[in-house]
């Protein structure tokens, strides 16, 4: 159905790789176009309770945008595309209802990156490299990247990895705190799978609201605070909430809908 994108439900979860390896994955328009109509399938299929993002092989989750599509970009035509891949794209990942992890399992580099920092937690293989290297091209990051990757790691580190444009290890991005874990390549999607699982046993309702509050609290902390008092009101009138009070009451495992 897909030209770019493989995409395979399993046990829930759905698992969206991006298949251009003879272009390391890099994401040209077509692809984006197919990324936004299969996150809107997924977000209202009652079937998949989480997302796993990769990429094709083991050399690149995303090397980065497809670059030969920049030449000839006016300023209102680049303002279109970076508007457009911004509101439906990335915002769409970041503030997706359901849990969705970036597995980064070789190059992750601008737009490659931008899209792993959307994702809510990223788990990258030890031969994983990552870096925001626009300036390079004389351009800077436009999917997110100057917004994002300073609230991971930082104003400093985030002003030499975007102003320097060079990569980081894995094992480095961890220590920033860019990425949540590092695997050996052969463990990464069962490390995936171990996170994904450990969510699925909790409450569906309330792993939204988490992440709600959670996106909205980094955007404005004033606001985050007053959509967590919100979220609590919400989730207590939820029969998650009736069934995960009366399981922790009668020592049982809980059974969400």
């Amino acid at each position: 159905m897909w030209k770019n994108i493989i995409v395979e439900v399993r046990e829930h979860t759905a698992y969206v790789t991006i298949n251009r390896p003879d272009k390391l994955n890099a994401l040209n328009k077509a692809t984006l176009q197919e990324l936004q109509e299969i996150l809107g399938q997924l977000k209202v299929d009652i079937e998949v309770w989480g997302v796993l993002l990769s990429g094709t092989g083991d050399k690149a989750f995303v090397a980065g945008a497809d670059i030969e599509e920049f030449v000839g970009l006016s300023a209102t035509t680049s303002k279109e595309l970076t508007s457009w891949v911004h509101q439906e794209i990335m915002d769409v990942l970041y503030h997706f209802p359901k849990p969705v992890i970036a597995a980064v399992n070789g190059f992750a580099l601008g737009g490659g990156l931008e899209l792993a920092m959307a994702c809510h937690i990223r788990v990258a293989s030890e031969q994983a490299k990552l870096g925001q290297p626009e300036v390079a091209l004389g351009i800077i990051p436009g999917y997110g990247g100057t917004q994002r990757l300073p609230q991971l790691v930082g104003r400093g580190k985030a002003m030499e990895m975007i102003l320097s444009g060079e990569m980081i290890s894995a094992t480095e991005a961890l220590d920033w705190g860019l990425v949540n874990h590092v695997v050996p390549q052969e463990q990464l999607f069962s490390s995936c799978e171990k996170i994904l699982e450990a969510i699925y046993r909790k409450s569906p309702q309330a792993v939204a609201l988490a992440i709600d509050a959670v996106n909205r609290g980094l955007e404005n902390p004033k606001s985050g605070y007053e959509r967590e008092i919100a979220a609590f009101a919400e989730a207590v009138e939820t029969q998650d909430f009736k069934e995960g009070v009366s399981a922790f009451l009668e020592k049982r495992k809980p059974n969400f809908r």
